[in-house]
């Protein structure tokens, strides 16, 4: 995994500029890869990056640059290819030389037997710019599910692009200006975000499963892959196999890695089962064992209470798996303090305001990882595939109205002045944002009701929520060098569960009853069967206090930027009524009142250290 940045302008010589602003772009990378830099610079175009050796070190070198009938290609490109040797071999037999082994030289080389149409072949993670010296032409694609990600501006004629919005924002033609539609992003989406909405003013995110190409002539952009709805035709019996096969492949081309490897391991289904078989093969290849990361806080024993989405601890579990397994387990624990501390480099990782102690955790946890290991594979996004949450088996007849994360908007929203919420709309911003969703769905001729009702639930859920959680896994991990991969997003498992009825999915009424059918014999029953119970959360009352420390002492800040936007007095008001048994789920499963204060004190952060300048 890697960092990609770029510069194409028409009307300048960019060779003068390459210290000066290229080299200050790649510079804002070094987390994602520190590994290794590079830069290339011609009179129109400039590349750098940084690099995350986890394949070929010497001869996965970039910017890759690659001469072909008389032609030079040069390739930048954060990801991995799963199918890496298959493409090889078929690109060998078109006549094409490799000097290595790495997934980068088959990626430019594919482009250059393929061009456009290369994407169509790949299974994997990426995000990628290659430009063409005799066209002056950059083609730039992003994975089909958006793993990796991949920002730019545009502005007359020149391109600015990057893989993290910091990157562009080091760029003196990007300014970190927010407009209505951005700070809506923020107080009424966020911690998600509108795909292909960059927040900032003239920033924008290709989307994934789309490709761009930027000339002389301006822009293209094209979507090359989507979900397409059609009748379902296996049997049940059918359906189990070709899933397990599916998955089993998919977890196996994910442990291709010259570098030391490891899986994430909740004792829940999706992460067991991608243990289950990365250990197989582990021991199969003579490896030894599959050395597994686990995480808790600190007296979480002492305070953790069940709920509706977090019905029992991990621990227990997490042991039964390794020892069913025979894996090696390292067990992390979270200490309150490092915490609170994290929220903050948090939200500089993300570049936004996000999932508050939800990320920083995730953040202090790849840390201790990248003490042992340059690749984990993790089991997020099983949920949105098999459909894991509440809101799918919870779901009736009626037409969606809303997305299903976003709750007690209202209340939320007192706490911002209300001249912003009168400018912003934050209700009609998102009704606005769901029905543009609810028009992209690839309908099925025929479906209705209750069917079509979870058709739509998945929809959003794969294209509006998933993004969300990847943005979260990519920011955190790659923000220590960690390299996370997710199994789960195999397109050829998303394509073909996007078909299958729920009635299968939910077989024996149980949530991703389909998907325990298919592990069946591969673990335990006890974990096979094991209630969701999604990524630990602190339930230390301490973090709560610190939480109202951090935002009492924002409006105490006279000069706070966010005294812009919120409303002071409905802050205090909600600081003196918050305590430890205060209820107000406000995002998905894990946020409440601890994670809806952190959140105010991460915008803090983010306008102070972005100097973000509001433009409504």
């Amino acid at each position: 995994m890697c960092g990609i940045a770029g510069w194409i302008h028409y009307q300048m010589n960019l060779a003068d500029n390459i210290d000066v602003v290229i080299n200050a772009m790649g510079e804002t990378l070094i987390p994602r890869g520190p590994d290794a830099k590079g830069s290339w610079v011609s009179a129109h175009a400039a590349f750098a990056h940084r690099r995350l050796v986890v394949v070929d070190p010497v001869g996965g070198v970039q910017p890759m640059v690659k001469e072909h009938q008389g032609e030079t290609f040069v390739l930048i490109y954060n990801g991995e290819l799963y199918n890496t040797e298959d493409l090889r071999n078929i690109l060998e037999n078109c006549g094409h030389i490799f000097k290595g082994h790495s997934d980068t030289e088959v990626l430019l080389t594919a482009y250059i037997q393929w061009g456009e149409r290369c994407v169509e072949y790949f299974n994997g993670i990426f995000a990628f710019a290659i430009w063409r010296e005799r066209k002056q032409t950059v083609f730039l694609a992003r994975d089909r599910l958006g793993v990796k990600p991949l920002f730019y501006s545009l502005k007359g004629n020149s391109l600015v692009f990057a893989s993290e919005l910091k990157s562009l924002l080091s760029h003196p033609d990007v300014e970190p200006i927010v407009d209505r539609s951005g700070l809506a992003e923020i107080i009424a989406i966020g911690p998600a975000r509108t795909p292909g909405h960059g927040v900032f003013k003239n920033v924008y995110e290709l989307k994934p499963g789309h490709l761009m190409q930027f000339s002389r002539e301006g822009v293209r952009t094209q979507q090359y892959w989507a979900l397409e709805s059609k009748k379902h035709t296996h049997s049940f019996e059918e359906t189990v196999i070709r899933v397990k096969t599916i998955f089993e492949d998919a977890v196996r081309r994910q442990l291709v890695s010259d570098v030391p490897l490891c899986t994430l391991l909740s004792g829940g289904l999706d992460s067991s089962a991608i243990t289950a078989y990365a250990h197989r093969a582990s021991v199969t290849n003579g490896m030894g064992p599959l050395h597994t990361f686990s995480v808790d806080y600190e007296d979480n024993d002492k305070h953790f209470k069940p709920n509706e989405f977090q019905p029992n601890s991990d621990e227990h579990f997490i042991k039964r798996v390794n020892e069913y397994l025979g894996s090696k387990s390292h067990y992390i624990r979270i200490k309150n303090d490092n915490l609170v501390e994290s929220l903050q480099k948090a939200a500089l990782a993300r570049d936004l305001p996000g999932m508050a102690d939800i990320d920083g955790s995730l953040m202090l946890f790849s840390h201790e990882i990248k003490k042992h290991a340059t690749v984990a594979l993790s089991g997020e996004c099983a949920d949105e595939v098999f459909g894991g949450y509440p809101w799918f088996k919870n779901l009736d007849d009626r037409p969606l109205e809303m997305f299903p994360w976003t709750r007690n908007l209202s209340e939320r929203m007192t706490v911002f002045s209300q001249e912003i919420t009168d400018i912003i709309k934050p209700e009609s911003y998102i009704k606005q944002r769901f029905h543009e969703a609810m028009e992209e769905v690839p309908r099925l001729e025929g479906e209705q009701g209750h069917d079509e009702r979870i058709r739509e639930m998945f929809y959003i859920n794969l294209t509006r929520w998933m993004p969300t959680l990847l943005d979260r896994k990519d920011r955190m991990s790659m923000a220590e060098g960690l390299e996370i991969r997710v199994p789960f997003c195999d397109h050829r498992l998303v394509e073909y569960l996007w078909n299958v009825p729920w009635e299968m999915k939910y077989y024996n009424q149980i949530e991703k009853g389909l998907l325990r059918k298919a592990l069946e014999g591969v673990l335990p029953d006890d974990v096979l069967y094991r209630k969701k119970s999604p990524y630990p959360k602190t339930h230390d009352p301490a973090y709560l206090a610190a939480m109202k420390e951090w935002v009492t002492e924002i409006i105490n800040t006279p000069n706070s930027p966010t005294h812009q936007i919120i409303n002071c007095k409905n802050i205090r008001l909600l600081l003196n009524s918050v305590s430890p048994s205060s209820n107000m789920p406000w995002f998905g499963q894990l946020m409440n009142m601890p994670q809806f204060l952190a959140y105010i004190g991460q915008l803090d952060t983010w306008m102070r250290k972005y100097k973000v300048q509001l433009q409504l």
